[in-house]
C-alpha cells in the first residue's frame, strides 16, 4: 500500500468507524477526538494536532463538511474542498482517523466515538465544548491546548487578500 492509499484508508465515514473504534476499546488503547473546519492547514492546525495525539494512542479528528464550514465561517468558506481537507488532516502520522459530520456540531459524532480525551483550542472554556458533559459523565477528560499566537485561518486569508 503506497502513502496516499495508507491516507485514504483514515478517512471514514460515520458508519465505516464503528469497527475500527471496537478494536481501539478491546485493546484499552485511549482514544483522543477533536473537531474543526482545518480548511487551510497551516502550522496552528498541526502543532494543535499533533499536542492532541499526544494525550493519547490515537488521535480522531471530526471534519466538518463544506455546508457546515459555510454556515460557521461565511459564503466565501471554505476555500478547500472536504475531499481536499481531509485528505491533508490523514496524511498527518499522528493523526489516525478523520470522519467528516454534516451537522454544525460533532455531538452525534461524539457520542458514537466516545473518546477517552475530547480537546479544543484554547479559545474555549471546558463547559463550552460539545459533548464536554457526555465525555466527563462516563470518566473521560475534557481539555484545551493553548493555540499558536498569529497561526488562523481567518489571518492568513487576510494576508492572502492584502497581498493579492
Amino acid at each position: 500500500m503506497g502513502h496516499l492509499d495508507y491516507a485514504k484508508a483514515k478517512i471514514h465515514t460515520f458508519d465505516s468507524f464503528p469497527n475500527q473504534r471496537h478494536i481501539w476499546r478491546f485493546l484499552e488503547e485511549k482514544v483522543v477526538f477533536t473537531n474543526g473546519c482545518f480548511d487551510l492547514l497551516h502550522t496552528g492546525h498541526v502543532t494543535y494536532l499533533a499536542m492532541a495525539r499526544d494525550l493519547g494512542k490515537h488521535l480522531v479528528v471530526g471534519l466538518n463538511s463544506d455546508d457546515s464550514v459555510k454556515r460557521l465561517k461565511g459564503e466565501n468558506r471554505p476555500v478547500n474542498g472536504l475531499e481536499d481537507r481531509a485528505l491533508a488532516l490523514a496524511s498527518l502520522t499522528f493523526v489516525d482517523a478523520v470522519i467528516p459530520f454534516e451537522d454544525d456540531t460533532p455531538a452525534k459524532l461524539i457520542d458514537m466515538v466516545r473518546p477517552d480525551v475530547l480537546v479544543k483550542g484554547g479559545d474555549y472554556a471546558i463547559k463550552e465544548i460539545v459533548g464536554h458533559e457526555l465525555v466527563q459523565s462516563y470518566g473521560g477528560t475534557v481539555t484545551t491546548i493553548d493555540l499558536v499566537p498569529g497561526k488562523s485561518t481567518t489571518g492568513l486569508i487576510e494576508r492572502m487578500n492584502d497581498n493579492g
